[in-house]
């Protein structure tokens, strides 16, 4: 049967209370026996409710990859597989995307070529292996001085104008051996300011020595929890979700290679784990594959995001009401939930299963049933456990930014699901006063459903089982309280991004260049370069940008940048021209988009100064219309 999910026997629940004590003083944060009670509480419950359910059920095998497997692996996810093997011949887009990444990126990528490198010469591969140092070095020559930041002009928006020299590094840096430079003299002063436009692993680099960032540690109450912020980011902040997919690309590429770069600085390993497929439900509501189920879901409605199932006991636990003193804490009475969860498998997607009938503990003892069911756990297994290594990093900041990239790795069912859970879960922290359950006792009661997964950590021994669940509970409270934050893509990723489309626009430029002339068809390229000097758009003036906005009555217009110009000033402008059709489109149903020049397609934010994005993307075409879902 299915060990149980944090492998803990029941007469080991037995022996919490000593545990308890020395967990005080074991643990990061020093949570207190209260809190530290429920968790395993909650851990009982869940053997109690697994109960004999399970008999047939294999757990996930987590397989240990060979060596040098794990870095190839990584090597594929990054999207540089063409570094090695067969088709490193084939690798003049790596080098564009290896032209834009930062000194800890690149000594990441290197690390990871190396050992790859000599495991295949270890295999006697017969393949051309290329040696670490030539791939950067042919690169150096190739680019000169490319690698600084994307635009001078835009990457400059730093409170402070003196750091001319390093903020406008800031995505980039060049790739000789300089010595490490100190980028955090012109940061924001404040401890509780996220950086988002230089690199976290650059950051953590300078931090090393410096006793800054120490504060935080220790203190497990709600309030001192620091209260982050992401300072205003002239040219827009970027939420997962506002870039199109053959950006989406990159930044994934990019956020797997800067959160290695943060863990090899931090001295914290960074291993994705690899699950050995096994058999698992292909129908259903609980223990069948997330992907299945939206699959199946989305037949019922079509675009849905999230699980029916999930969203429908969401709805269900805050029909009744969120003040219910221990909502989640409570367990349902476990034989009635393995009643409602059988008779759900047959009728929720008839139709005809009664809801009436369902008590709010036993909801929301479903809703932890589901999480924990999933045949691969929700934070995925290739992650579960740098989620978990979260909290071995030094400092609060670090942890959050480590956190950030995690959750843009996560496939986006997983991620939607997630964010939906941490949202429901902020809803009941609201009600804290007549609920009793403040962001510290979610945190506790949702951890073990979240972290503890068949297949990991079943031979700890019992002390470690202590500073993980402190741990992972701390981490936990990290995802509810700072949720917003997490969703956003960093700035110097976005800049890396722009800064390859420019690189590969160049690339195809010459390219094509090179054909016509082989073509000698010098007089069509000529027209050609007149057509493009004079766009069919007649020119637009210096300093005026042509929006166009098909969904809406006013289709185009030229718009004057102004330095106070906002995004959402030009919607509001577009909406407020009502012609005879009448207006079926809202404020908060449609949007600005940048599109091509550095970019594939970006939503922007209404608070996006739109002439300092316009210098940073002159290319760009402006559209407005409604967001896809």
């Amino acid at each position: 049967r299915r060990s149980g999910q944090y492998t803990m026997n029941h007469d080991h629940s037995k022996k919490i209370p000593d545990g308890a004590s020395f967990d005080r003083s074991g643990s990061q944060d020093s949570l207190d026996e209260l809190s530290m009670d429920d968790y395993w509480k909650e851990l009982e419950n869940i053997h109690e409710t697994r109960g004999n359910n399970h008999e047939g059920r294999v757990a996930l095998v987590v397989k240990e990859p060979d060596e040098g497997e794990l870095e190839e692996e990584w090597l594929k996810e990054a999207g540089l597989s063409n570094l090695f093997g067969e088709s490193s011949g084939d690798s003049l887009e790596s080098m564009v995307f290896l032209s834009t990444l930062t000194r800890t990126q690149k000594a990441a990528v290197e690390k990871r070529v190396e050992t790859v490198t000599q495991t295949m010469r270890k295999r006697n591969k017969q393949h051309q292996i290329p040696d670490v140092r030539d791939i950067f070095r042919l690169q150096n020559d190739s680019k000169g001085k490319v690698c600084d930041g994307s635009e001078p002009s835009a990457v400059r928006t730093s409170e402070n104008k003196n750091d001319t020299r390093d903020a406008t590094k800031g995505p980039n840096f060049s790739l000789g051996t300089d010595e490490p430079k100190s980028l955090l003299e012109d940061v924001p002063s404040s401890d509780t300011d996220i950086n988002l436009e230089i690199s976290f692993a650059e950051q953590a680099a300078n931090l090393k020595d410096s006793s800054v960032g120490k504060m935080y540690k220790g203190g497990g109450d709600d309030t001192l929890l620091p209260n982050f912020r992401l300072p205003k980011d002239k040219t827009g902040t970027t939420k997962i979700g506002d870039l199109a997919p053959q950006d989406m690309k990159k930044v994934y590429s990019l956020a797997l290679i800067e959160l290695t770069a943060l863990y090899d600085i931090l001295g914290t390993e960074f291993k994705q784990q690899k699950a050995v497929k096994i058999k698992t439900k292909d129908s259903g509501l609980f223990g069948v594959p997330l992907s299945l189920l939206l699959e199946q879901d989305q037949k019922k409605v079509p675009g849905t995001k999230i699980p029916l199932i999930f969203q429908k006991l969401i709805a269900q636990i805050e029909e009744t009401t969120l003040e219910t003193e221990g909502l989640l804490r409570i367990p349902g009475v476990a034989t009635r939930v393995k009643g409602l969860c059988q008779e759900l498998e047959a009728k929720f997607y008839e139709g005809t299963f009664n809801w009436e009938n369902v008590k709010q503990h036993d909801a929301a003892s479903l809703l932890k049933l589901f999480i924990r069911e999933l045949p691969q756990p929700l934070l995925t297994v290739e992650y579960l456990k740098a989620f978990q290594d979260v909290q071995n990093l030094p400092t609060r900041k670090q942890q959050l930014q480590a956190l950030n990239l995690l959750v843009i790795l996560l496939p986006e069912a997983n991620r939607d699901t997630l964010k939906v859970l941490l949202e429901f879960l902020q809803r009941v922290i609201d009600h804290r006063d007549k609920n009793k359950m403040t962001l510290k006792n979610v945190a506790m009661v949702m951890a073990p459903n979240l972290f503890t997964f068949h297949g990991f950590g079943s031979k700890t021994i019992e002390q470690s089982e202590f500073v993980m669940a402190a741990g992972t509970a701390n981490v936990m409270r990290f995802m509810i309280q700072y949720q917003k934050l997490l969703w956003t893509i960093p700035k110097f990723i976005v800049n890396q991004v722009r800064k390859q489309n420019t690189e590969s626009q160049k690339k195809e430029r010459k390219d094509k260049a090179m054909k016509k002339l082989l073509k000698k068809m010098a007089y069509d390229r000529e027209k050609h370069e007149k057509q493009e000097k004079t766009p069919n758009d007649t020119d637009v003036p210096q300093g005026v940008i042509r929006v166009q906005a098909p969904h809406l009555s006013k289709v185009s217009m030229a718009i004057q940048l102004t330095e106070e110009l906002k995004a959402g000033d030009i919607v509001a402008r577009f909406l407020s021209q009502k012609s005879g059709n009448v207006q079926t489109l809202k404020k908060e149903e449609v949007f600005l988009y940048e599109i091509g020049g550095n970019i594939g397609e970006r939503c922007l934010d209404d608070d996006t100064y739109m002439k300092d994005l316009y210098q940073l993307n002159p290319n760009a075409e402006w559209v407005i219309k409604p967001k896809q879902s």
